[in-house]
């Protein structure tokens, strides 16, 4: 029988009046699980409530106006608690989101450093006082904003969900997560792990739905003062419009198409092993996979040789997520398998792409383990080129974010044009170099319109580092770093006159008689 998550609100769990969704493995198709959710007729009322009691909490103070190391314990707490709960997280991660558990059990227990990093940035965060003219002391304080919603993708459920949650819980604020609808187990669980660390009730809550329901009422809803969101850029540019309209803060981490250029210094099985992780890594659902591949044509055969071999050769090993030995598990889902599949064709069937390796979707059984493709959303990692005389450029491949494992390569002969190639796009997200030349890298990195750029590796995602777009298709603002922990609060200035009564008598009365002269400012 399908196990029933409820949604969690104000310190406990909440059924009530909710609707029944299911979720998929998908590995097979099957349904392995429910949660309830905020959705359809009962959608208005129970995030009303939910954001209603996250206010009340961050008015009562009891975590807002908690001493700074109060709060640091806890998050310390917090990392200390999700690392005894590994275990079964890395377990339902891998069920909910089909990820190889060899990725899980590299990628979940790094979670616990995004708690310890804002726990001990609350312990060193220097205040400034400004050089304010006069006897004034001019300091400045963080406050937190109040109530924060966050809406999570299904890629990185509790990577994503862990990144947003500790800045802003560092800062004081009162959070509500609404989890993607396809991958919301873990990030409930989170609740009663964050309960126990010391998270007073209605701090942080998870309500599970529909973007079009349950997101929509969150995300415009009065008392929420900033949204986060990781998505899409289409529905980032939606959730903008509504946020804009309440004129709350918004930070959205959206779509990505990045370049990985290889020039002719490269190591080339170095450049082969890093496009692989880059491009394939979660079956290339990540938002700066390296799906446009630009290399220095003196180098293009001997790599497409040796990239062929590589990907193939993962192709071979791929099988159940649950098998330690799988390289890589499925698509998230039907509908993804499906867009993927368009776009290849689309590519292919116009005459100006051709299959390397890969292509179409997977049937039949792992020689790995057994596992049959056919019941699940398999792909296999795909190489793409230009036909002969094909135009690939041109191709909707090149262009959309196809969130899959698919790669386009295609030949430079010149810095310049690596570099044009490298921003022939909408997106500005991630971006990678591979050269042992480092002038070079210097020199190519400060021309790339990229927020994130990888020099002789790839995805690199350490709590310190901002990690946003540097177009607006990308989204806006950064994760990671000072920067996402100063974005959870405002910034209040207080400005102390600490001249005598003497002497602010004698400079300080505006209105005093004759015409003498007065300060402004």
């Amino acid at each position: 029988m399908a196990q029933i998550y409820p949604m969690w609100v104000d310190g406990k769990e909440l059924e009530g009046e909710a609707e029944l969704i299911p979720v998929e493995d998908p590995t097979t198709g099957e349904i392995f699980a429910h949660y309830l959710s905020s959705c359809h007729t009962a959608s208005a009322a129970v995030v009303d409530r939910t954001v209603h009691l996250a206010h009340a909490a961050f008015k009562s103070g009891i975590w807002s106006k908690a001493p700074r190391h109060q709060r640091a314990d806890v998050l310390d707490q917090c990392a200390t608690l999700l690392t005894s709960a590994l275990p079964d997280l890395i377990a339902l991660e891998v069920r909910q989101t089909g990820r190889a558990i060899r990725e899980m059990r590299a990628q979940v227990p790094s979670l616990v450093r995004w708690f310890k990093y804002y726990a001990s940035l609350l312990r060193v965060e220097e205040q400034p006082v400004l050089p304010t003219a006069g006897k004034l002391h001019n300091f400045l304080q963080r406050a937190p904003l109040g109530v924060v919603a966050q809406i999570t993708p299904f890629n990185h459920p509790l990577l994503i969900a862990v990144k947003k949650l500790a800045p802003a819980l560092a800062a004081g604020n009162s959070v509500v997560v609404k989890p993607s609808e396809l991958t919301p187990l873990t990030t409930l669980l989170l609740g009663k792990i964050l309960k126990q660390a010391g998270v007073p009730d209605g701090v942080f809550n998870v309500l599970p739905g529909y973007g079009g329901t349950t997101g929509r009422e969150l995300v415009q809803h009065p008392l929420v003062r900033k949204v986060d969101v990781t998505g899409g850029t289409t529905a980032g540019r939606a959730i903008g419009a509504i946020v804009g309209a309440n004129l709350a803060r918004y930070t959205a981490e959206l779509g990505g198409k990045a370049p990985l250029i290889v020039f002719e210094s490269a190591d080339v099985q170095l450049a082969v092993n890093g496009i692989a992780f880059g491009s394939f890594v979660a079956s290339g659902q990540t938002c700066i996979a390296s799906t446009r591949i630009i290399v220095d044509n003196k180098a293009l055969p001997g790599l497409l040789e040796k990239l062929k071999a590589k990907t193939e050769s993962i192709t071979r090993r791929m099988g159940a997520p649950t098998n330690p030995e799988s390289m890589m598990g499925p698509l998230i889902s039907e509908r993804q398998l499906s867009k993927v599949e368009a776009l290849v064709t689309e590519a292919v069937g116009s005459g100006k792409a051709k299959t390397v390796t890969g292509g179409s979707r997977m049937q039949g059984k792992s020689p790995l383990d057994g596992t049959d493709f056919s019941k699940g959303y398999y792909y296999p990692p795909t190489i793409l080129i230009a036909s002969d005389g094909g135009d690939i450029l041109s191709t909707q491949i090149w262009r959309e974010e196809a969130f899959g494992p698919v790669i386009v390569v295609v030949g430079f002969d010149t810095e310049e044009e690596a570099v044009r190639l490298a921003n022939d796009s909408e997106f500005g997200l991630g971006a990678g170099i591979w050269t042992q030349d480092l002038a070079q890298a210097f020199r190519v990195s400060e021309q790339i319109d990229a927020g994130i750029t990888w020099v002789n590796t790839h995805h690199r995602n350490d709590p310190s580092s901002p990690w946003g777009g540097a177009k607006s298709s990308s989204g806006v603002g950064s994760e990671n770093g000072i920067e996402a922990y100063q974005a959870y609060t405002t910034t209040k200035s207080t400005i102390i006159n600490y001249a005598s009564t003497e002497q602010s008598l004698a400079t300080d009365d505006w209105f005093q008689d004759g015409a003498g002269s007065v300060r402004y400012g």
